[in-house]
């Protein structure tokens, strides 16, 4: 402090001192005129250098901050610094911010902060998606207005829900959003969303799934057990008789056999975390012994046609993927009708090796292709039914196309017919060089 006294007393002194020579030279007079002069400089420099001051203050940059001399010179440089130091502090700060901000936006969750009137104050973007919000536009609204759903509502104002609220956002009725609401801070609440749609879905499939077992495990048995019993009460059974009920038993029979069996094989692929086995697959011979397999079951009712112009080799487990073209191969058979054409192809499309499987039956509505590998989904119950389907042969074939990084591509137009495409990743093939071309067919 004594310093910085001494320092701004020096010019007063050397004003002073100056007076003096002038007052020992020539007179008193000329001696005050001169002090007074020299302290209206001083005067006018110190006004100077404060207006220089609240300029630069209205607009602080380190680059324009004024020059001087002795204390003000040490000022300035002392401003100079806390500028400094601030805008380093406030760039830290808004790197951090941007960080967060970064991070909320990564979370798998909407997010919205409410003050105790339900004003939004800040949103993340899945919040904004969740319920149609805009982080600029919506700020400081009161988020009723913007959400006018009566359940959402009633659960704003329940002061401690234990529950989240499962709803549809008015702007998104495809959605299923979870919503809960935890208070914190001096009464603001953290609106948190998640979208549940897959899991309401996967829940529903499950539902359906347990559901469809009952019921197709149900039929069977009880026909099975109506004929058991009238074979016990029936005391004059002639052999026609009895050989005709015990095929319908046999065939009931064999039907859950397949039932079952098909379950064991979904379940094992479902439930299988390893990737499956590779081996090099000679396609020549997987696509005859499916050939083969389509002939049996056709039974001569259909021209079956074998197109082999694909890759020779291919890697995968060739167990899993014999046992998915023959599940396209058998539902081409079941689902075209007599006299129908079924058209089996190993091809290359951009590289990548195809199998396809097209027929001219029946078809299916394009409402009902994105459901078709769900378990037990039927497009006709009735009519699938008849054809002796058990309704997980497309499940299966999903899962074991996702077994192989592969894509599973459905075409149809209903009463055209329709095209089951099973397309490989380029890696799976062992040799990009075609086989020769064999064609073969069943008039």
């Amino acid at each position: 402090m004594q310093d910085f006294w001494l320092r701004a007393s020096i010019p007063i002194i050397a004003s002073a001192t100056l007076a003096g020579l002038i007052w020992g030279l020539f007179s008193l007079i000329a001696a005050l005129i001169a002090m007074v002069a020299m302290l209206l400089l001083l005067l006018l420099r110190q006004l100077w250098l404060l207006f220089k001051l609240e300029h630069w203050l209205n607009d602080a940059q380190l680059e324009t901050i004024p020059e001087a001399m002795g204390v003000w010179e040490e000022a300035f440089t002392k401003l100079y610094k806390m500028v400094k130091k601030h805008k380093r502090t406030k760039q830290e700060l808004a790197t951090e911010l941007k960080h967060i901000e970064q991070a909320t936006a990564a979370l798998p969750e909407g997010v919205a902060i409410l003050n105790a009137a339900n004003r939004i104050e800040w949103c993340n973007p899945l919040a904004e998606l969740h319920f149609g919000l805009n982080a600029q536009r919506d700020i400081l609204q009161d988020i009723t207005y913007l959400v006018r759903q009566p359940e959402f509502i009633s659960y704003l104002h329940i002061a401690e829900a234990d529950a989240p609220l499962v709803m549809h956002p008015s702007r998104h009725e495809d959605m299923v959003l979870s919503i809960k609401l935890i208070s914190y801070g001096d009464n603001k609440r953290l609106l948190i969303s998640r979208d549940i749609t897959q899991l309401e879905r996967i829940e529903h499939m499950r539902r359906d799934f347990v559901a469809n077992v009952s019921h197709e495990l149900r039929t069977p048995l009880t026909v099975v057990n109506g004929f058991v019993e009238n074979l016990q009460d029936m005391t004059d059974l002639s052999h026609d008789q009895v050989r005709h009920a015990l095929g319908l038993v046999a065939e009931q029979t064999q039907r859950m056999s397949t039932l079952v069996s098909d379950l064991l094989t979904l379940s094992r692929l479902e439930n299988e975390q390893s990737p499956p086995t590779q081996e090099t697959i000679t396609m020549s011979d997987l696509l005859d012994e499916v050939y083969q397999d389509g002939e049996l079951l056709s039974h001569g009712r259909h021209s079956l046609h074998l197109d082999n112009v694909g890759i020779p080799k291919l890697q995968g487990n060739r167990e899993e993927l014999r046992s998915a073209f023959s599940n396209l191969v058998s539902n081409a058979v079941r689902y075209t009708p007599a006299g129908g054409h079924i058209d089996l192809r190993w091809w290359t499309r951009a590289g990548q090796p195809v199998f396809s499987v097209q027929d001219n039956g029946i078809g299916i509505a394009a409402s009902h292709i994105p459901r078709l590998t769900e378990r037990f989904y039927r497009v006709e119950l009735s009519r699938s039914r008849e054809t002796g389907g058990t309704g997980l042969g497309l499940a299966i074939v999903s899962r074991i196309a996702i077994r192989h990084q592969a894509k599973l591509e459905i075409l149809s137009t209903e009463g055209k017919g329709s095209q089951f495409l099973l397309v490989f990743p380029l890696k799976s093939g062992e040799s990009s060089a075609p086989a020769s071309a064999k064609v073969t067919s069943k008039a």
